[in-house]
Parts: C-alpha cells; sequence; structure tokens
C-alpha cells in the first residue's frame, strides 16, 4: 500500500501526474467523442499505464489502441479484450500476434503492402486462425500507408476482403501532420481533410463491394479541432490525457491542463550568466525540439512553480544534456534559486518523456496519492 506523503519528499529527477487534470482531461475528450458522434478508441502509448487506460475508457465501449505488443498483452492481462495494433505488423512477431488473437475479443492489425497481407494470410491459414486487419491508409502525413488515390490500394483492400483467412474490419489513418500547424484552426483543417480522404476512399471502396465497417481516424490536434467527422466510426487521439508544451502551443489545450511534468532539483546557480543546471536531462525530457515551427526559442520545456504549476516568467529550459538541464533567466536570476530548491518541467513531448521513467507518482494537489508502472519494452 503506498504510504501518503507530499511529493516535496520525493527523490529527483522524477515524474509526476496530477490526477485531477488527467481526469478533466479524459472526460472532456469522452464528451466531445459523444457530441462528434463517434467512438473513442483511445491510444495508451502516451502513458502505457492500467491505470491511466480504465480511466479513459470509463464510459466507453473498452477498445484502446497500442503501439507495441508489449502493451497489447500486459493491457490483455489486465482485461482489455479489444486492442488494435496501430503500427504495420512486422512479419517477425506474426506467432505473438496469434495469441492475443487467441486470448482476446477483438485483436486488429494493420497492413499497407500486398506483402504483409499475403504472410498474414499465409501465417493465418497454416496456424487455423482469422487476423482482422485494418488498411491503414496516407492522408497527408505520408509516413506509412496506402495512397487512397492509387487503383492498387482498392485492389489490396479486395485481396483481403476475398481471402479466406483475413478479415477486412475497415480503414484507419493518422493525421499526423497536424502536429505542423500554429493553430487549432489551421488543426481544424487537417481534420477536415481527414475525414474527406476517409469518407471518399470508404466510398470507393463500396462502390467496388467491398465493405467498410471501421472508418478509424485520429490524432490529438485533430480530434480536439474537428467539428464535424461524418463518415467515421472511431477516433483514436492519445496524448490528450496528459497533453504537452506541444499541444498547448498550436492550441490542442491551455498550459493549464498539462498532466504531466517531471519535478528536478537545481544542482547548479551560475548568477553570472544567469543560469540553472537542474538534474532533469536528456532521460528525463527527452530531447524532442519541440514547437519550433510557432516559437524557435521553445527550448525543451517550459518550467513551472512546483505547487501551483504556474510559468516561471523569464526562465526556459536552453539546453540538455545526458543527465544536466540548463535553464537560462531573462532578467538577472532570482536570489530564491539555490542549490536543493525544486521546481516542475512541463516537457515538450509527454509521451516521449514519460517513457524516460519506470513509475510515475501519482497527485492531487502536492500530497501523492498513487504510483503507476508503465509498461516498458517491445
Amino acid at each position: 500500500m503506498l504510504r501518503t506523503m507530499t511529493f516535496d519528499r520525493l527523490p529527483t529527477p522524477c515524474a509526476l501526474v496530477d490526477l485531477d487534470r488527467l481526469e478533466r482531461n479524459a472526460a472532456a475528450m469522452s464528451e466531445r467523442a459523444r457530441r462528434l458522434g463517434v467512438r473513442l478508441r483511445p491510444h495508451v502509448k502516451t502513458h502505457k499505464c492500467v491505470e491511466a487506460a480504465r480511466i479513459q475508457t470509463a464510459g466507453e465501449h473498452g477498445g484502446i489502441t497500442v503501439s507495441t505488443l508489449a502493451e497489447a498483452r500486459a493491457f490483455a492481462d489486465a482485461g482489455f479484450a479489444d486492442i488494435t495494433w496501430a503500427v504495420p505488423v512486422a512479419l517477425d512477431r506474426l506467432g505473438e500476434c496469434a495469441e492475443l488473437v487467441r486470448r482476446t475479443y477483438r485483436f486488429r492489425l494493420l497492413v499497407d503492402h500486398p506483402r504483409a497481407a499475403a504472410e498474414l494470410e499465409a501465417f493465418a491459414a497454416a496456424h487455423g486462425l482469422r487476423f482482422e486487419v485494418l488498411l491503414e491508409v496516407d492522408c497527408g502525413h505520408h509516413r506509412s500507408g496506402v495512397d487512397p488515390g492509387d487503383p492498387a490500394a482498392v485492389r489490396l483492400a479486395g485481396a483481403i476482403h476475398s481471402s479466406p483467412d483475413l478479415d477486412l474490419a475497415g480503414i484507419l489513418t493518422h493525421a499526423g501532420q497536424s502536429y505542423r500547424c500554429g493553430s487549432r484552426t489551421e488543426a481544424a483543417e487537417v481534420a477536415r481533410h481527414e475525414r474527406d480522404v476517409m469518407a471518399a476512399f470508404a466510398g470507393r471502396l463500396r462502390a467496388a463491394s467491398i465493405a467498410v465497417t471501421e472508418v478509424s481516424v485520429g490524432s490529438t490536434p485533430t480530434v480536439t479541432a474537428a467539428d464535424d467527422l461524418s463518415g467515421v466510426t472511431e477516433v483514436r487521439p492519445g496524448n490528450y490525457l496528459f497533453f504537452d508544451v506541444f499541444q498547448a502551443a498550436i492550441g490542442s489545450c491551455r498550459l493549464d491542463e498539462v498532466a504531466f511534468s517531471v519535478l528536478a532539483t537545481v544542482i547548479g546557480v551560475y548568477p553570472e550568466r544567469r543560469e540553472l543546471v537542474v538534474n532533469a536531462g536528456a532521460l528525463a525530457l527527452s530531447k524532442d525540439p519541440g514547437p519550433v515551427h510557432v516559437d524557435p526559442d521553445c527550448g525543451f520545456g517550459v518550467a513551472v512553480d512546483p505547487t501551483d504549476q504556474r510559468p516561471i516568467p523569464g526562465l526556459r529550459v536552453a539546453s540538455i544534456s545526458q543527465e544536466h538541464g540548463v535553464l537560462r533567466s531573462d532578467p538577472p536570476l532570482d536570489r530564491r534559486w539555490q542549490p536543493g530548491s525544486r521546481l516542475r518541467i512541463l516537457p515538450n513531448h509527454s509521451c516521449l518523456a514519460a517513457a524516460c521513467f519506470d513509475r510515475f507518482h501519482v497527485v492531487r494537489a502536492s500530497e501523492v496519492v498513487d504510483e503507476w508502472r508503465p509498461v516498458r519494452g517491445w
């Protein structure tokens, strides 16, 4: 049982999750999905914690999205039985996929290449099972997925649809280009494009007598900005539960909605160059450059007061190395900063920063109320 304490007694650097903010973020996204008329299948890669996923799926249909098979196994162990692995299937992991198919109600895989579909089909036939498949579509991010305007995409969908060993569950996309937006208005335009591309492609497939049940979209910027998701069946945002400095910079949230932070201790004070050094570097904050297209001087996170989480004026995380974070002050350093002083840093990218820690200290105000252990590995 966790012994109640205030977080000022925690050794640093450590990861803090503000439970009040997290619960509000979860409730707001659930309500948004209901207003938009879509199912919410949250992505758990941001936190990788069963406890957080239970908060996300409260009142929802219970389906989740994962980025690794380690996540899929851990969440299946915890009773989550409707899982989408939202990365094109790695063909050297089919045995693990088969086991997850057998122990869950639904385990969906992504493909975007005929070779992958053929290998899945052959494996399924040889092992007496069926794989449920989503065809990944590139709606403009250009990372992975089929080109919806290429006739080959329709042929691939048809091959999966007609296979005796595969079930074509539908189509899926991720509008990762939304992270290049500079405002909520721009993200809303990307959301409309994402919707239109997917609805049009689903229409083409149906016109070719290929059944399309699921039309799955999702990113935190597009789902928070979308005004109409006609033709879409589910959304898969993930970062929204924690949010971060990047999301605040592009208009997906306010800074006071960010639920994840890193508590750090000042280990060096250098008034002559207006710098502090803290014990949170790249292995606590990650090296994500942040929203440099919005603010070229954004640095590596926002320093906030450890208690009220208000940004500390004039202080920015200017550079990081493995274990050191250098904070530079615009005005002369305040005398309150001494070795042993503490502050919190809201990271640029909470998903990557969270992945640096083996546990999260869950807090309400200044009290530690729980400890969550995220899944690690692939």
